[in-house]
């Protein structure tokens, strides 16, 4: 299996993912970015050529490489390098990717980059809090779907995107994607020198309906949500068809 990540190859939810993985997969590959890239989404590198490194992760005996690249250039890359796997898992991601964020994260990217090879993908993130990080509930959770999933396959253009709540989740619902997102506002600032500069932030906000993601988190829940990547309106597609304006 090839496991990938948005935090970059030292991050704990990397460690902790291929740790469970060990112990149910007869070959682990991590390729990993060599410093974080959140929020990277579906980027590929192609105006300059990448460096796969070989890199120890101290305490367990697999391969491993880091890429000064994107999360989908490391799927690339191992692919590529390491063969075809059996499956493509990217996490643990320090923080939850659900709603409207599937669109942008890094994480999520690298799971659909595996899809689109062919082969069965899985996203896997895990809320933080103020507490310290605890990934067993999120392990021991992987380490029963990730082999179901190579067993039975998931249908064409479909990920499994799972995100755990911080603390020991009363169950796991299958749920659908939510509309979580921000309300995004700019804000402007001066450097030292006058120049103006800005920052990106924003408000969350979401529906709070319990069978989707978002919900589910709130009530305590893990959420498994399979997203599907044909884009196609289908319905608004066969509606316009006679319709629109032509040349």
């Amino acid at each position: 299996m090839l496991i990938a990540n948005d935090d970059g190859i030292f991050s704990p939810g990397i460690f902790a993912l291929a740790e469970a993985m060990c112990d149910v997969a007869d070959r682990v590959l991590v390729v990993a970015p060599d410093v974080e890239q959140s929020a990277m989404g579906h980027a590929i590198t192609i105006r300059r050529p990448l460096r796969y490194t070989p890199t120890t992760l101290t305490g367990l005996d697999i391969e491993a490489y880091r890429v000064d690249g994107t999360p989908a250039d490391c799927v690339i890359m191992g692919v590529r390098n390491g063969g075809m796997p059996d499956v493509v898992i990217s996490g643990i991601n320090l923080g939850v990717n659900i709603g409207y964020d599937v669109t942008h994260s890094g994480t999520v990217a690298a799971a659909i980059e595996g899809m689109t090879f062919g082969v069965p993908a899985i996203a896997f993130s895990q809320e933080v809090s103020n507490a310290a990080l605890d990934f067993q509930h999120i392990a021991a959770y992987a380490k029963v779907l990730v082999p179901h999933v190579v067993r039975e396959g998931l249908p064409t253009r479909t990920v499994l995107n799972v995100n755990f709540p911080s603390t020991q989740p009363r169950g796991v619902k299958v749920v659908r994607q939510s509309t979580y997102g921000y309300d995004d506002q700019v804000v402007r600032r001066e450097d030292p020198e006058g120049v103006p500069y800005y920052w990106i932030t924003g408000s969350p906000r979401a529906e709070t309906d319990a069978e989707s993601d978002f919900g589910s988190l709130q009530d305590g829940y893990a959420a498994v949500t399979p997203l599907y990547f044909d884009l196609t309106h289908e319905t608004y597609l066969r509606d316009i068809k006679d319709r629109l304006p032509s040349l």
